[in-house]
């Protein structure tokens, strides 16, 4: 008889978020938290209820919130602004170009549920653009952290970090993939698994996916390498080029459009310095439709036999 399945508990990166947000307010009382009435999705009540005025909730209002957290930074506060990542990007994109970014503001901004978290609601609610309009800002570094405790990891570089930042977090669940006591480094790769005839690149919500492709294409007598990128920006161009040499062939996966992401950020690079076969997995530049995030990601190739299914048809062309 078969034992039971050892399936591994699923992490909501917020709540990681919020709970190391907490902790560093506690020890430096100049963090604030900045937010358009998404005080619940963003998971800042425990925030509020412990520095009721250090909140600063500006209602349905993007564009004044980026304003506002700009103001707040050239006083000398560190504020953290938290709002849905579509509408956070989408909606204050010229704020945050002319305030955050061109401004070089002290200013760490949050994109909660990103990608296709919000599936059901639709393709208003999807933020699938997110990182192209983000990583061309200069002085704004884009981090996707791959689960909860290189979301406390990334959250907590980031107040230490002299600059404004986009942290890009969902709120599907996910299971660890690195140790804990992990250090965020700006722009590193984790490589989560050595291989020798393909790498496998994501962030975020696809990395957990990406590692269980790497073990079907093992059973499959392919050895496949695993980098974790959660940086988007700056990216870590050595990681990239000694994947490209060394394995010979690239698959990235991305919760976003395959126009302007993660997969544009790596081809740039592998362009320029080690062209190999590629092959980029995200959505195929169309609104996204109804359903839920899990549903999505595998309607558009990305559950973890498709991108293995990917990988191996890839290796063919090397």
């Amino acid at each position: 008889m078969n034992g039971p399945v050892n399936t591994p508990r699923l992490h909501d990166c917020r709540d990681a978020f919020a709970a190391t947000l907490e902790r560093l307010a506690t020890q430096d009382e100049t963090i604030v938290a900045v937010c358009n009435d998404s005080v619940g999705s963003s998971k800042l009540s425990g925030f509020k209820s412990k520095f009721p005025g250090r909140l600063v909730n500006v209602g349905i209002a993007e564009q004044n919130m980026v304003g506002v957290a700009a103001g707040l930074a050239n006083g000398g506060r560190l504020p953290y602004v938290c709002a849905a990542a579509p509408f956070l990007t989408g909606r204050s994109l010229e704020q945050i170009k002319a305030d955050i970014s061109y401004s070089n503001a002290n200013v760490k901004l949050v994109g909660i549920s990103s990608g296709m978290a919000y599936g059901e609601l639709g393709p208003t609610h999807h933020s699938i653009e997110d990182f192209a309009w983000t990583r061309v800002l200069p002085n704004l570094p884009v981090i996707a952290p791959c689960d909860r405790i290189e979301t406390a990891a990334a959250v907590e570089w980031a107040a230490t970090y002299s600059g404004p930042c986009f942290l890009r977090l969902s709120r599907v669940g996910v299971p660890d993939l690195l140790p804990e006591g992990h250090i965020f480094e700006l722009g590193r790769a984790n490589v989560l698994r050595e291989g020798s005839d393909v790498t496998l690149i994501a962030n975020g919500t696809l990395t957990h996916r990406i590692v269980k492709a790497a073990e079907i294409l093992n059973e499959r007598g392919i050895d496949a390498r695993v980098l974790n990128l959660a940086t988007v920006r700056p990216i870590d161009e050595a990681a990239i080029i000694a994947a490209a040499r060394e394995t010979g062939a690239i698959v990235t996966a991305e919760e976003h459009s395959i126009f302007g992401g993660l997969g544009s950020a790596v081809a740039e690079v592998v362009v320029d310095y080690a062209p190999v076969p590629m092959k980029r997995l995200g959505v195929p530049g169309i609104f996204a439709p109804t359903g839920s995030a899990e549903f999505l990601l595998d309607e558009f190739g990305m559950s973890p036999k498709a991108i293995a299914d990917a990988a191996q048809a890839l290796i063919k062309r090397k």
